[in-house]
């Protein structure tokens, strides 16, 4: 992590002009219309999350590595932290909506794992699945956000949506219950209760 910390760094002057940079790994799935390549892209948002979501962890690290150092089990919790890591740095650079619900997926696997450590305590089990439980609800939200946008805009790639998004702000309606809703107020509305039930907000949480 330190690593990439400093890479982050010697990369700040081409970000702070404005320029981007993206890796394309591969296809990932094809069907149809529906295309979802492995892209990891790094723009400015992206470079702050980055910064942010390695701080942190690396104190984390570091704190946990001596908050744990008695017990007998701290390379499996350090290796929850790490992958932890791993989804969240998959979140913050996906090109695409899906390849964001993938981190998002791998964030929620390592939280389960992290509440359960210690899974001879009782009440640490209960609350993992209590926590597993509500994140399907929440998934289920942004599960059928990312078919909204994909059935909208026939794309799930970040700046494709972004750039036609405009495009859809008049005229387009969707009929729920009778009423009129413009698609990208549903998408916005999905995704939004998909995110407030992953960080337990009031309504999605027990």
């Amino acid at each position: 992590m330190l690593f990439l910390l400093a890479t982050l760094f010697s990369i700040f002057p081409a970000i702070a002009r404005g320029e981007s940079f993206s890796t394309t790994i591969g296809s990932w799935i094809l069907s149809g219309l529906f295309e979802v390549n492995w892209v990891f892209a790094i723009d400015a948002l992206t470079y702050t999350m980055l910064l942010v979501v390695l701080s942190v962890s690396t104190l984390v690290h570091l704190y946990s590595t001596e908050y744990m150092s008695e017990d007998p089990h701290t390379a499996r919790f350090i290796s929850y932290l790490s992958l932890f890591t791993f989804f969240m740095l998959i979140l913050v650079t996906a090109n695409n909506f899906v390849s964001l619900f993938l981190g998002w997926e791998g964030v929620g696997l390592c939280s389960y794992l992290l509440i359960s450590f210690w899974f001879t305590r009782i009440q640490a089990n209960k609350a993992a699945i209590k926590a597993m439980i509500v994140n399907r609800v929440s998934d289920l939200f942004f599960t059928v956000g990312i078919l909204a946008i994909f059935f909208t805009f026939q794309t799930v790639e970040f700046n494709t949506v972004f750039a036609l998004a405009p495009f859809f702000t008049a005229g387009a309606s969707v009929l729920i219950g009778g009423y009129s809703v413009s698609p990208l107020t549903l998408i916005t509305f999905l995704l939004f209760l998909g995110a407030m039930g992953k960080s337990a907000q009031i309504g999605l949480h027990t």
